[in-house]
């Protein structure tokens, strides 16, 4: 009985050294998405009142961690029952970000300066305006970040789970569950920190020492910068991370570039290969957004 118990313990040990090696591999192979997933949520979370920016994180965190509890086990169950349902699902998802990104900017040139400044006093009204518009601004800002996240979300589980697909079941989960929430953890912490770093920096310029001030002066001023580049960043991961999935889902233009990068320096390599990915971005999110358009006016009429 002694033994049995012995052996059921290095099973167990066996076991978790598997799960944190490939949590660690899968990790790893996430980074780059991740790296997305910060730029975009940190962007689509701004614009709320101050004292409702850490809530609205929250809120976003925990509706991240439900798409992911809805993701793990609907991945399990396509990679056993249905792969090959799984790279024309995420194919749909990295449209869907094409189309977000080009929206945005598409906006500048479908939009007068009039309807910008409307939008501006939109969101002003909101942030000082009733409680209700208010709300409803933050329930609007929550949904559209929830969203955006479930797609990344299913590339980041879909990329974990290809680093361990020839593992037992029991591992494919302990490692997908591990990844889902470390990375979430991770993205919103660092989120929360992004957001609050104004007030951190208000804080700190009103202590009394003169080293304190000058770092809460340059988070005061680094504040605002950090912001205008996230939502450049933001945009530019969607087509970055939604041209990429496009990319690798059709296979002979995935191969077209990797030939074009093979055998360049690190840094070419890295620039011919993202940037071929967001072009492919670009053009289709316009196709996708002359399609919706398309679609609205006929329906208009």
């Amino acid at each position: 009985m002694a033994s049995s118990l012995l052996v059921l313990l290095d099973d167990i040990a066996t076991i978790l050294d598997d799960v944190a090696t490939m949590t660690k591999v899968a990790a790893k192979k996430t980074a780059g998405v991740l790296g997305d997933d910060l730029a975009l949520n940190a962007q689509q979370v701004t614009g709320v009142q101050a004292d409702r920016e850490l809530p609205v994180v929250w809120a976003v965190a925990v509706g991240s961690l439900l798409n992911k509890a809805i993701l793990v086990p609907a991945a399990l169950a396509i990679s056993a029952f249905a792969p090959w349902a799984i790279t024309p699902l995420l194919m749909l998802g990295g449209a869907y970000l094409c189309f977000e990104g080009f929206e945005k900017l598409a906006h500048r040139f479908l939009h007068s300066a009039e309807a910008d400044e409307a939008h501006h006093e939109e969101l002003v009204q909101a942030n000082v305006g009733p409680r209700a518009d208010a709300a409803a601004f933050e329930r609007d800002k929550v949904k559209g970040a929830i969203r955006t996240d479930f797609i990344l979300s299913a590339e980041i589980i879909v990329i974990a789970l290809g680093t361990v697909a020839s593992q037992p079941l029991q591992t494919q989960l302990a490692v997908l569950v591990a990844v889902a929430i470390a990375m979430t953890v991770g993205v919103y912490g660092l989120v929360a920190g992004i957001v609050k770093m104004d007030d951190a920096g208000l804080w700190l310029s009103r202590r009394a020492g003169a080293a304190a001030r000058a770092v809460g002066g340059f988070l005061l001023a680094a504040a605002p910068r950090l912001m205008k580049a996230l939502s450049v960043l933001g945009t530019a991961a969607m087509f970055l991370v939604g041209g990429g999935i496009l990319v690798h889902g059709i296979a002979p233009l995935h191969h077209a570039i990797a030939h074009l990068a093979a055998g360049q320096a690190w840094l070419l390599s890295a620039v011919l290969e993202n940037g071929a990915n967001a072009l492919v971005g670009v053009v289709a999110g316009a196709l996708v957004l002359a399609g919706v358009m398309a679609v609205q006016r006929l329906r208009g009429r």
